[in-house]
């Protein structure tokens, strides 16, 4: 772990931080979407600035590249302390964690990102730090061990999580705000691509930004992933202009089509389609068969597929429903298929 100006930094993350230093909104007032999380929040950080102390611990949890980052840097930012950042499979041990907590500051945000992959050992360590702002060590072992308790100052704990079914219920029950973010609508995202290109100083026209839009999974990150890659495109191709024609002829070139599935979604369907014949088939045995992560494939690849209706998690397994089979055009022997409209993300929440 990296300290780096007052706050600690993941070295997994580090690549993606340098890469947008200022594509992630600082303020509450800058942040696009999830208006209802963000009503919550405002009088969530005006009522701990009225009474002058800490925030109460917040977890945040939905698919990734939603904000959940990018929300916990922002109740740092307006309660003016400092933010430690972690990741759960990065705290080992729980020395690891007890070090990073006796090093806070009052009021100092400490973020853990994929909280659910926390050790139990390491877990049961922010129970009484949570509840009790306290640290409990051992001492010594055998008959000689003895507990000693240090006071930690009242901290924040904003955790984020893809999974919060894993979280244990003590580790759940003591967090005093919990936001479920959802993908985004496409208003919001057309928001979020004219704010990243203006970043990123891109000239781009409406229906390019709105084709981005449209294809980017309901996604920031996908979003601002998409907007660099075809900004590279324009800057080779078209005179760094971007318009609808050179966004199509991009993201064509990076192989994401009109609904925004790229070459892993395809890959997944196609193996359940053809190897399986729709199933019902385990994810492990999916995984296996397209020589990728399981975790990969629930965490990123699913969500989405299962938001468009071309998947549905059985207890026998998965399947692809008649819509995938529409999508990629292969006959279905089943009832007719409900269209869905082209580059359009349905709005049905994931949790």
């Amino acid at each position: 772990m990296v300290i780096e100006r007052g706050r600690s930094v993941d070295p997994e993350r580090q690549v993606e931080d340098v890469a947008e230093p200022t594509l992630r909104p600082r303020l509450l007032a800058e942040y696009i979407g999830q208006e209802r999380v963000v009503a919550n929040l405002e009088i969530l950080l005006e009522a701990a600035r009225g009474r002058e102390e800490a925030l109460d611990h917040v977890l945040f949890y939905g698919p990734p590249g939603l904000g959940k980052t990018t929300l916990a840097n922002i109740i740092a930012n307006e309660m003016g302390v400092k933010i430690r950042q972690t990741s759960g499979p990065s705290v080992e041990r729980a020395g690891d964690l007890a070090a990073i907590l006796t090093n806070l500051g009052a009021g100092d945000v400490l973020f853990i990102d994929e909280i659910h992959r926390l050790r139990r050992d390491v877990e049961e360590v922010l129970y009484s730090a949570m509840e009790d702002f306290a640290l409990d060590i051992v001492v010594g072992k055998g008959p000689s061990a003895r507990s000693i308790r240090l006071s930690l100052p009242r901290f924040t704990l904003v955790g984020a999580t893809t999974r919060p079914a894993m979280l244990a219920a003590p580790l759940r029950d003591r967090f005093g705000a919990m936001y479920r973010l959802d993908f985004y609508g496409v208003e919001a995202m057309k928001h979020i691509v004219h704010r990243g290109a203006g970043v990123l100083d891109v000239a781009v026209q409406p229906e390019g930004a709105s084709l981005i839009a449209h294809r980017a999974r309901g996604t920031p990150r996908v979003a601002l992933r998409l907007l660099r890659r075809v900004r590279d495109y324009a800057e080779v191709r078209a005179a760094g202009r971007i318009d609808a024609e050179v966004a199509d002829a991009a993201l064509a070139l990076l192989e994401i089509d009109t609904l925004g599935l790229d070459d892993l979604d395809r890959r997944v369907l196609e193996t359940l389609i053809h190897k399986f014949n729709g199933g019902p088939v385990g994810l492990d045995t999916i995984a296996a068969s397209i020589g990728e992560e399981s975790d990969t494939i629930e965490d990123v690849v699913e969500p989405y597929l299962l938001q468009l209706g071309f998947l549905d998690r059985t207890p026998r397994g998965r399947m692809a429903t008649a819509r995938a089979y529409a999508h990629l055009d292969v006959p279905y022997a089943g009832p007719a298929p409900t269209a869905v409209p082209e580059g359009r993300a349905p709005q049905r929440p994931l949790f």
